[in-house]
């Protein structure tokens, strides 16, 4: 597909984080609809709810702090700041990592427990999928800065 056409752009765009966990939780939802199970109950819904609203919150705060550093929240977009402060200082993937905690929250809620599998394969394929080409831009970018946050912080926690 030529770069002008409108599926290729509505693709480029479709190929979000957002829209892979849209797809990760479609299919946890699916598996619990095909194959229900009452094994969490309650707990699976506290801890669940938890998990989701941890995630939520995290996933604002991060993405605050990205908007109120003047850079972009898109990932294939070379960062104008690194992004270094608020949750930041404890792991470069802050809002991936809300994207992990609120599939994770759903499959508890939905008590889809086959699904918790599905928690490190989306971790593993947002790393292949952006983490990866991220750290790139923003090493291109920032270089020896980079560097040294990256000895400081882990990529998850």
């Amino acid at each position: 597909m030529r770069d002008g056409d409108p599926m290729a752009r509505l693709l480029h765009y479709l190929e979000l984080p957002p829209v892979w966990l849209a797809l990760f939780a479609g299919l946890a939802w699916l598996q619990a609809s095909v194959f229900p199970l009452a094994f969490l109950g309650r707990a699976g819904d506290v801890a669940g709810g938890l998990a989701l609203v941890f995630g939520l919150a995290l996933s604002g705060w991060a993405a605050l702090r990205v908007v109120l550093a003047g850079t972009s929240l898109i990932p294939r977009e070379r960062p104008d700041r690194l992004v270094v402060e608020g949750p930041y200082r404890l792991s470069r993937n802050p809002i991936y990592l809300a994207d992990a905690a609120i599939l994770l929250g759903l499959i508890l809620i939905w008590d889809a427990v086959p699904s918790l599998i599905l928690v490190p394969v989306f971790l593993k394929l947002i790393e292949w999928r952006f983490i990866l080409r991220e750290e790139a831009l923003i090493r291109d970018a920032f270089g020896s800065e980079y560097d040294a946050y990256c000895a400081r912080v882990r990529r998850w926690i």
